[in-house]
């Protein structure tokens, strides 16, 4: 509904000098639309259902727009634009293209689907490794399991490193105590080989397939 509304006033300004302001919600439904479709056709699956809600924010954002456009045609009395409007021309597309580069770069490209402890005779190591699974859509999942040595411990993903080479970098914190052994599975859009998995203070875990 923040895009659906970004793109509504600026069409809505756009549209002054044709002295249409119906083009505002129409261009809306024709965007809502068009982003919909692309993401159920060509992008599908769960990121395909973004695009999709998306779509189903600037749709909403057309339908309650339209019965403002009656009170704008009387109270607009000339097509010029004014100093305002010239400035939010301007100022909406940079808002717009900022919002969208600012949550690419803050995209960290992990989730963690889950967490928790095994009991410690379960451990197959004392140390620990990681194994890699696909999961829908060919996502990958990266499971760490930790033995002995980390019992107690609790598991956070510090950050994930996708230029190049992946690399998911676990904070291991808390005291020791009488729970299990820890463990985290960490969703992942794709993995660049080779894959390194280690601790923020440089503890490398091997694969399963080095074990």
């Amino acid at each position: 509904m923040f895009f659906g509304c970004l793109l509504f006033v600026f069409t809505l300004i756009a549209a002054k000098k044709a002295g249409n302001f119906y083009l505002a919600p129409f261009v809306l439904f024709v965007a809502a639309v068009l982003i919909t479709a692309y993401g159920f056709v060509f992008v599908r699956g769960f990121e395909g259902m973004a695009y999709g809600l998306l779509g189903a924010g600037m749709f909403l954002v057309s339908v309650i727009g339209i019965p403002i456009i009656p009170l704008l045609e009387k109270k607009t009395t000339q097509k010029q634009w004014n100093k305002w409007e010239r400035a939010l021309l301007v100022l909406l597309p940079i808002i717009f293209f900022a919002t969208i580069a600012w949550l690419i770069v803050t995209d960290e490209k992990y989730w963690v689907i889950e967490e928790g402890t095994i009991p410690i005779e379960s451990a197959e190591v004392r140390d620990g490794y990681y194994r890699v699974e696909t999961i829908s859509e060919g996502k990958k999942m990266v499971v760490l399991y930790l033995g002995q040595t980390y019992q107690g411990k609790d598991l956070n993903v510090d950050h994930v490193k996708v230029r190049g080479n992946t690399e998911v970098v676990i904070d291991v914190a808390g005291g020791d105590s009488n729970e299990g052994a820890p463990f985290i599975k960490i969703g992942l859009d794709e993995i660049n080989e080779p894959l390194e998995v280690k601790t923020t203070e440089g503890t490398v875990f091997p694969s399963i397939l080095e074990k």
